[in-house]
């Protein structure tokens, strides 16, 4: 039986940044910039007489590609959740496939802070708590950088004030 204090897996309280839209936005379009150069190479090795086959394909690219830009990062905003209780840390990402977990403290054996070119320039960060756990870390995309920080510092301390031995 498990202690009335164990960890229960629900949703966590705290939103990522709303800058995180813009993040994943920018990043949907640089993948839509590559898709579309792809079709501009192509459009300019075929020799095809016909070029036809090429604004179908470019419109349906570009059509998908801006409804992806669009959605995509809405929707992430909308079930990307956090939190860090003196007891463990609860996720929430995804978006097509989402997936909701804990990872008790005592279980953390590193926390990492990460920022792509893109999380520097709007002020973001991820942090990333590696586990002992075959499911592999847990990460938060999308955080402020002071709030990033914070955690970090905050699970850092909680995981050496922890007495298990994180197996």
């Amino acid at each position: 039986m498990e202690p009335l204090d164990a960890p229960v897996l629900r949703e966590p309280a705290h939103r990522v940044s709303p800058r995180a839209v813009v993040m994943w936005t920018l990043q949907a379009l640089v993948v839509l910039v590559l898709l579309l150069a792809g079709q501009v190479v192509w459009w300019l090795v075929d020799d095809a007489p016909s070029r036809t086959l090429h604004w179908v394909v470019g419109a349906v690219w570009l059509v998908a590609g801006a409804a992806y830009a669009v959605a995509m990062p809405q929707w992430r905003y909308r079930v990307h959740r956090w939190e860090a209780t003196p007891r463990a840390i609860y996720t929430q990402s995804g978006w097509l496939w989402q997936e909701r977990r804990i990872a008790p403290l005592s279980r953390v054996q590193t926390v990492d802070l990460q920022r792509g070119p893109v999380a520097q320039l709007l002020g973001l960060a991820a942090v990333t708590i590696t586990t002992a756990s075959a499911a592999g870390p847990v990460t938060i995309h999308g955080l402020d950088l002071p709030v990033a920080r914070e955690l970090v510092d905050a699970l850092t301390a909680a995981a050496v004030a922890e007495t298990g031995d994180a197996t």
